[in-house]
């Protein structure tokens, strides 16, 4: 399998112009040459001198599938994002102190950008799964770009989060609406605590007159029970499409794919690749993302 400090490597360069390159390299041969964690920090800082913000990576289709193979999906970065991963993942770190002494030194300064950079980097670090607090601290941000720069597109919380720190991810990805789909493995670590909590939240949202968020029943699979299957009827008998719609995946993940088929049969479908994904068995996350994108020809 290809590193993905080579990956990162071979993406920066098919999009970056000399000057910035340049400053690559030699922040590479300086961290090489033994610059310590408070030089690395500056050098992260440093990165917004030479490379543009909110410019994408861009990796073609190829180069994406292999830097997934590698434990990372930079689908979302910024060119600014990669450099700053590139770097941390050039600073040597023998033992398990050494990345955690890199890591602090630069979270006690990080600007958003860097902050989200360190995140990004976790699953790619030696001896990352030893930052599982700093990753869990992470998720309890207020800026929400942070927060999915630890929870989505990475592997590091289902591999590195105990359940405590899993179900808080989740339930939070919920409350603020960052795309739960996207949070890797979400599908492997349901559960019957999972799925009260995100029916507790449900039942708020309902105290309070406000609508449930369609990806809550994600957290369901086949542990809501006689409550679940109760507040996905609800949602059934008076949520607009979107809710419809989850609520039919939810009912297929649930082990009830063909009262969900059965459903579709008497009335119009919410979307119109539902039938397909019931049809075919795909009731996955990632089934949850495609459905939730805009599509012409759902019923309101």
């Amino acid at each position: 399998m290809t590193s993905a400090p080579f990956l990162l490597a071979a993406m920066l360069d098919a999009r970056l112009a000399p000057d910035p390159l340049a400053f690559l390299e030699a922040a590479r041969r300086e961290l090489a040459q033994g610059a310590g964690p408070h030089r690395l920090a500056q050098l992260l800082a440093l990165c917004s001198r030479h490379l543009r913000a909110g410019t994408p990576l861009a990796p073609d289709a190829h180069a994406a599938a292999r830097a997934r193979q590698a434990g990372f999906d930079p689908a979302r970065w910024s060119t600014l994002d990669a450099a700053r991963v590139a770097l941390l993942l050039a600073f040597p770190a023998p033992a398990p102190r050494d990345t955690a002494a890199a890591f602090e030194a630069c979270l006690r300064f990080a600007d958003h950008g860097e902050l989200c950079a360190l995140y990004h980097a976790l699953p790619l670090l030696p001896h990352g799964e030893h930052l599982a607090a700093h990753a869990a601290e992470g998720c309890r941000s207020n800026m929400r770009t942070v927060f999915e720069a630890v929870a989505c597109d990475s592997p590091y919380p289902v591999r590195c989060f105990d359940e405590v720190a899993w179900r808080q991810l989740v339930i939070k990805a919920v409350f603020i609406d960052a795309p739960l789909w996207r949070v890797h493995g979400l599908d492997t670590r349901l559960s019957s605590q999972l799925a009260r909590m995100a029916l507790d939240l449900a039942d708020e949202r309902r105290s309070a007159g406000r609508p449930v968020p369609p990806q809550l029943w994600l957290c369901l699979g086949v542990h809501g029970g006689e409550r679940g299957a109760r507040a996905l009827q609800a949602e059934l008998d008076g949520g607009g499409a979107a809710a419809r719609t989850a609520a039919l995946l939810a009912l297929a993940r649930a082990g009830a794919a063909q009262r969900a088929l059965a459903w579709l049969d008497t009335r119009p479908s919410p979307h119109p690749s539902l039938a397909a994904c019931l049809q075919d068995g795909d009731f996955t996350q990632a089934a949850f993302g495609r459905l939730s994108q805009p599509a012409t020809g759902a019923a309101s």
